[in-house]
């Protein structure tokens, strides 16, 4: 591992001014994920700045209005254990379950595990191309090992999908980040924080460099008891997503009243599946539309040779969830 300095922070201000002015700087929470970056040679910080004792960063609080605001430095462990959470949210507990090992999720925190980079395999081998590490080098996946990659939202530089469950289960409820950065700070719903790769993959996010996330906000969702998360691997825990899906739904009269639906393991971000839950809202509440419907969402998906079964996959896994939600499976 390259030799790098190390601070801690104690506050927001000053690690932000501290990671905003130097290039090869960069915010340390948990460290799941980048310090295996930088066992690999893939991030190369010259300077960590450790935000883990930061105030305010590790409390879950009621908002008045039936919400939820869960500071970015709150550990997954804890935030899937808040009753609160379990009660009105139970896609995201079951989302944050559903992520890694027990042990990775009592180090890794909220604000991390959304910034996660890719766990594309040409993106972690620094022997290999590839236009998210080093832009302009290529990508190898479509004619490579493009399994697990993505089939909505790609384009020729990129189709590596991105890796978190949590942040699947947050776009599906409208959950908005807080940002802090030099200039002041500002709200982003967190469907429009991430980028799509375009010509330029390297660009994941919105965020500036030194902006810090320091916390996300849950809106009240009415009908947000009747959700889940499922989550398709290729072992039974501690595995990526092949395929995952987050949803809500509240039926009346046999009816689909209301809907939220994300996707996982299938885009380079979070995919808040929109087409299908307009094609849902109103419709029959069968498995039918269920099926139609997400065959509509799929309609602009490019799959490749290696991963075309993520069609079926996808489809059999959304209508399944919405069955059972809808309390019609079988």
């Amino acid at each position: 591992m390259k030799p790098f300095d190390y601070r801690q922070a104690t506050d927001a201000g000053e690690a932000i001014a501290t990671v905003a002015r130097s290039p090869r700087a960069s915010f340390l929470g948990g460290g799941t994920n980048l310090v295996d970056l930088m066992k690999l040679g893939v991030a190369t910080p010259d300077l960590l700045v450790d935000v883990t004792r930061l105030p305010q960063l590790d409390a879950i609080e009621p908002t008045p209005d039936g919400g939820l605001r869960i500071g970015a430095g709150v550990r997954n462990s804890d935030l899937s254990a808040d009753r609160h959470l379990r009660r009105g949210f139970p896609l995201v507990a079951r989302a944050l379950l559903s992520g890694a090992s027990g042990q990775i999720r009592n180090m890794a925190t909220v604000g991390g595990n959304l910034l996660q980079r890719t766990r594309c395999g040409y993106f972690q081998d620094v022997t290999k191309p590839c236009n998210k590490r080093v832009p302009g080098s290529g990508c190898p996946a479509p004619e490579g090992d493009h399994r697990n990659h993505a089939i909505l939202g790609t384009s020729p530089s990129c189709i590596a999908t991105h890796p978190s469950d949590l942040a699947v289960a947050l776009v599906a409820v409208d959950a908005v980040v807080h940002v802090a950065e030099a200039g002041g700070e500002r709200t982003v719903p967190l469907i429009d924080l991430y980028r799509l790769p375009g010509g330029t993959p390297e660009r994941e996010t919105d965020l500036a460099h030194g902006a810090l996330i320091t916390a996300i906000e849950l809106p009240p969702l009415a009908f947000g008891r009747h959700s889940t998360y499922r989550k398709v691997r290729d072992r039974a825990s501690f595995a990526f997503a092949v395929a995952s899906v987050a949803a809500a739904v509240e039926v009346r009269e046999q009816r689909v009243h209301d809907v939220r639906l994300a996707l996982g393991a299938v885009a380079p971000k979070p995919w808040r599946a929109l087409v299908a839950e307009e094609e849902l809202r109103g419709g029959p509440a069968t498995p039918e539309a269920f099926r139609a419907a997400i065959a509509a969402e799929l309609d602009a998906a490019e799959p490749l040779p290696g991963n075309a079964f993520k069609l079926p996959l996808v489809s059999n896994l959304v209508t399944r969830t919405l069955s059972s939600l809808a309390g019609i499976d079988r």
